[in-house]
């Protein structure tokens, strides 16, 4: 009965979507959610627009609701009052799964990125089906929460490692799920009633720190991940980058290791084969001779000097120093934002991380800022949660009354 009752209540739900008119509409509306509270003033300047033109946009949406005038001024001019907007923060609200090989965690985020309710779930099974199974469940716990809000939904987006075709929802390749050619999204859509987006987990974390973290105001930018695997999102000429195949920043996969390092993807000398987690504690369970050690161990180890742990981890900043001096040397962000669980163990190997960087970092790349900072995996699921949010900001019905001339 309460399984009838949450799937009524879910196919109740009409995925919200503001009416913007145009591009350079959604690009205001996007100004006002990660700027906000932001005067029409600076929203031109920062699009190029007139007053007049910002007004004509945002009026629309301070009448759906989706923007608000502040009561007092935050400056004025001589006779002109400034009267700042933001983002009505539950207007619009996601949910953002990240799927993980023994779990998942979601979220329920707002405008603001707040996040509004979570939930984890261990899973029985990383199949397909099983997968699938719990994210729906989380979805409806998640529903049930938001209570009267929910009704703001826009949709889902879902974070899962590997090659992903974000433009179908398939999981085209996912060494750490084992997934193959599986279509994830269409699966979801069918069994939610909901719009749903699945995208590469690195590149959903990128697209959340363009909007709300260390790339809202940088011209460019890329998010180092260590953990698990080593991954990376590059955000340069306005945009996220996809790549052609929907394959971009895969630094965890640069040849870049000894040849001896075999990786979870099959293929030989991969950064990841010898930087993730698994390598290091595999390392130093070879050098112990003790199958039984967890990753807590090797971590004290090399805090106690133990020289398998040391060197486990000197190895591992050596290959991510050269891999992120490659990033860096290709493309020149500036910043680097170095996250995920294993930035836990970052101490470990610092300092051969900045000496590989420096060493190899061409000329003034090397004055990359490098930004270091842990996260959760509720944070994964956060950035689901936004790329769901951007994809229903660029997708909103248009609104003829509100085009751009």
């Amino acid at each position: 009965m309460r399984d009838d009752s949450v799937r009524a209540g879910r196919s109740a739900i009409t995925a919200r979507r503001p009416a913007l008119g145009t591009a350079k509409s959604a690009e205001i509306f996007t100004r006002i959610i990660t700027h906000g509270p932001v005067s029409r003033l600076d929203i031109g300047r920062m699009t190029g627009l007139s007053q007049a033109k910002v007004t004509k946009t945002v009026s629309p949406l301070i009448e759906s609701g989706y923007v608000q005038v502040g009561e007092h001024a935050e400056h004025s001019v001589p006779g002109r009052p400034v009267r700042p907007l933001s983002a009505v923060p539950s207007s619009m609200i996601a949910i953002g799964v990240k799927v993980n090989e023994g779990e998942l965690f979601a979220v329920s985020v707002d405008l603001r990125n707040d996040v509004l309710g979570s939930t984890h779930r261990v899973l029985a099974s990383h199949d397909p089906e099983s997968v699938t199974d719990a994210i729906v469940a989380s979805v409806d716990a998640l529903i049930a929460q938001l209570g009267a809000d929910a009704a703001n939904l826009v949709g889902v987006g879902v974070s899962v490692s590997g090659d992903i075709d974000t433009s179908t929802g398939t999981v085209r390749h996912s060494p750490l799920l084992d997934w193959s050619q599986v279509p994830l999204g269409d699966r979801l859509e069918s069994l939610l009633g909901l719009p749903v987006t699945v995208e590469n987990d690195v590149r959903a974390l990128a697209k959340a720190e363009h909007w709300f973290g260390v790339g809202r105001d940088a011209t460019s930018f890329a998010i180092v991940t260590i953990g698990a695997g080593i991954g990376c999102g590059i955000y340069v000429n306005g945009d996220v980058v996809t790549g052609s195949h929907g394959v971009a920043g895969e630094i965890g996969h640069l040849p870049l290791a000894s040849s001896d390092a075999i990786c979870v993807c099959g293929r030989r000398g991969c950064v990841e084969a010898v930087a993730s987690s698994h390598a290091i504690l595999e390392a130093v369970r070879r050098g112990h001779g003790d199958s039984g050690l967890e990753m807590t161990d090797a971590i004290r180890l090399a805090h106690e000097g133990d020289q398998s742990a040391v060197e486990a981890f000197e190895r591992a900043g050596t290959a991510v120093g050269d891999a992120l001096a490659a990033t860096v040397n290709l493309f020149g962000p500036e910043v680097v934002l170095i996250a995920g669980e294993g930035v836990m163990d970052y101490d470990l190997y610092e300092r051969r991380f900045r000496e590989e960087f420096q060493a190899h970092a061409f000329g003034a790349a090397a004055n990359c800022r490098l930004v270091v900072r842990r996260h959760t995996f509720y944070d994964w699921a956060r950035g689901a949660a936004v790329a769901m949010l951007r994809e229903a900001i660029a997708n909103s019905p248009l609104d003829r009354a509100d085009v751009d001339t």
